[in-house]
């Protein structure tokens, strides 16, 4: 199965890009792949698709791993060739997140920016932890359910700085500039205007997100308050500086897979006239499997 759009891609200027998903094995199980190709020529989410999406540099590129309401827990895979889209996994087994009643798995379009990284070898200042080692995420709380594999234009309006596994993992709020809100909303305080509760129902799941699993409830930084538009935008160029030291080789990758296609800077750069680049399974779409019964079971955190 192939899909094919149409995607903004801008590095200096405005360009119209075709770009296509080859998707290898059935989504909800652990075989699921889903790379990203531009005129048949498999690229990186993680690092071939800029991160602004216009000249002017407020529109950026957001790569959707995960629709709202759904559970299945999707993510650019940073140790596979080319970065494709995987299904995370735990115990063995295809990861689903849980129901927090009274929500339905996502509550947003959850994805990352392009070109961004949060180094493992940074402290914040703001958390006093570490980076989680993944590009930056982000939650787009527009109206639309995007698909797996989408790339959003967005524009950013707050964070929230949530602290996982005792490692800082940020999550940029953001809302297609499409979206029928778009215009209503330039900065984080609008969101609770227009959307009442929505950022207050955001937070609880993060804290409590991984509670059915065991593990103790996460803390959010600032007292669970989220900051604003230059405070998130700076912490997004602040990330997409350490994926810049990680491509020219300044910061060691370790087991993060660098391969590109056009980042010019970078170290990692191919062509298709390159022998050594790893070979990518052609496309063998399947169904989508059935969803583990576990994710339809309901949790009522606190």
């Amino acid at each position: 199965m192939i899909f094919t759009t149409a995607l903004i891609l801008s590095l200096g200027s405005l360009t119209l890009a075709s770009y296509t998903h080859r998707q290898v094995g059935a989504p909800n199980t652990m075989n699921y792949t889903l790379y990203f190709e531009e005129n048949g020529q498999v690229i990186s989410p993680f690092h071939d698709i800029p991160l602004f999406a216009n000249e002017e540099k407020t529109l950026y590129n957001m790569i959707v791993e995960i629709p709202k309401w759904t559970n299945a827990k999707n993510e650019i895979n940073k140790e596979t060739p080319f970065n494709p889209i995987k299904q995370d996994t735990k115990d063995g087994k295809p990861r689903f997140i849980s129901n927090i009643f009274p929500y339905k798995g996502y509550i947003w379009n959850y994805g990352a920016f392009p070109q961004t990284w949060e180094d493992p070898n940074y402290i914040s200042p703001y958390t006093n932890k570490k980076g989680d080692n993944d590009p930056i995420d982000v939650i787009e709380v527009g109206q639309s359910v995007a698909t797996v594999g989408e790339i959003k234009q967005v524009k950013i309006l707050g964070i929230l700085g949530l602290i996982d596994q005792d490692e800082t993992d940020w999550k940029v709020v953001v809302i297609d500039h499409n979206d029928p809100l778009a215009n209503n909303l330039t900065d984080i305080q609008d969101v609770e205007e227009h959307m009442p509760g929505y950022l207050n129902a955001t937070c609880h799941i993060f804290k409590v997100y991984k509670t059915p699993g065991g593990n103790p409830p996460n803390t959010i930084a600032f007292n669970d308050t989220p900051r604003d538009k230059a405070f998130a935008t700076n912490i997004v160029l602040e990330t997409h500086e350490y994926w810049q030291s990680l491509m020219n080789g300044t910061t060691s990758r370790g087991e993060i897979q660098t391969i590109n296609r056009r980042c010019n800077e970078s170290i990692y750069v191919v062509d298709s006239k390159n022998k050594t680049i790893p070979k990518v399974p052609k496309a063998k779409p399947k169904p989508p499997a059935p969803v583990d019964p576990s994710s339809k079971v309901w949790y009522f955190g606190r």
